[in-house]
């Protein structure tokens, strides 16, 4: 994690950033900074590392961007910084922090240098049961002028153990009028409804929304939803749709599309609100029951660990549609 373009203070992160810049160097050696994706956590997190290794950082409560500690991070080169996350050839979805990762800091963290030192391990969930144990010995005996913070979107999933060590901030707690500002201001076309569309779709992050309004799938829902009736009401056709799909979309836009509508599908039969507020679910849900549909979601799941062997996107299609016929 270079410092670079993408360090930023979101206007709903102001005050984590001024109760940390006040306190410190007050402040506990393990943070933990969370919140979910689409936050702007990464961000943050760049921005307050460069504040805390800035030579200038009290002129004016950032960092400088011009001393030598903040030039050699947006050359990654700064020697008082480490940053750990899974290794590059391993991001698939369970991918773990390996010990030996750890078990390297221990030189950092004991060693005397002027200023401050700073790590960032990042997913903190990606820590195994042997890492997350090895880090707790660096939490209970850290060196002198070092933060250790950890970033996680699932909190929950660090041991309590680790926890218990760091002072927890999160990252994400968005008012509605904090979300509306930021999206009238980087996407001024889209009005309420597109606004509340794409906040439904985005977990209500603002920069994730940002990501659903660039999206391929997002302007093809409603084409989808015509073949999907298609395939249940008149039973045909299923390979053709398949193969159009498999064109129009690759296989991890296609899966968030369909996986959006499908939920919104099973939120109609429990009579809660749907997400998707500009398409009409009401024929497709009466051609199904609440079984159904949790066993099309089940399925569908398993298809995508078939991915991770080698099975053709396009086969899982095929399938994925004969299925939706409902026969």
């Amino acid at each position: 994690m270079p410092l670079d373009a993408t360090a930023h203070i979101y206007s709903w992160q102001q005050q984590v950033w001024e109760t940390l810049t006040g306190r410190f160097p007050r402040l506990g050696h393990g943070l933990l900074f969370y919140g979910k994706t689409g936050c702007g956590k990464e961000a943050f997190t760049q921005q307050f590392l460069a504040w805390v290794l800035c030579q200038n950082r009290h002129v004016r409560n950032l960092p400088c961007g011009e001393c030598g500690s903040c030039q050699w991070l947006k050359a990654d080169t700064h020697p008082n910084y480490v940053y750990i996350s899974t290794d590059d050839d391993n991001k698939k979805q369970n991918a773990k922090i390996k010990i030996e990762k750890i078990r390297d800091l221990l030189p950092f963290v004991q060693q005397t240098v002027d200023g401050w030192r700073v790590i960032v391990i990042e997913p903190a969930e990606a820590l195994n049961i042997a890492s997350a144990n090895a880090l707790l010995k660096t939490l209970e005996e850290p060196g002198e002028n070092i933060v250790i913070i950890l970033l996680a979107e699932h909190y929950l999933k660090l041991p309590a153990t680790i926890r218990s060590r760091l002072q927890h901030f999160a990252l994400d707690r968005i008012s509605p009028a904090q979300a509306s500002q930021f999206l009238t201001k980087h996407l001024p076309e889209a009005g309420n409804s597109q606004q509340q569309l794409l906040m439904n779709l985005a977990n209500q992050m603002p920069l994730q929304a940002i990501e659903v309004a660039k999206s391929a799938w997002l302007p093809m829902r409603q084409d989808f939803l015509q073949d999907w009736k298609k395939l249940v009401i008149d039973k045909n056709m299923p390979i053709s749709i398949a193969s159009k799909w498999n064109k129009n979309l690759n296989f991890s836009e296609f899966s968030q599309m369909f996986e959006y509508l499908l939920s919104d599908l099973i939120c109609v039969k429990l009579n809660q609100a749907i997400k998707n507020i500009d398409l009409n679910f009401a024929q497709l849900a009466e051609q199904y029951s609440l079984e159904q549909l949790f066993n099309i979601y089940g399925e569908f799941q398993q298809s995508k660990q078939y991915l991770q062997q080698n099975v053709q996107s396009n086969l899982v299609l095929d399938q994925l549609c004969i299925r939706l016929m409902n026969l």
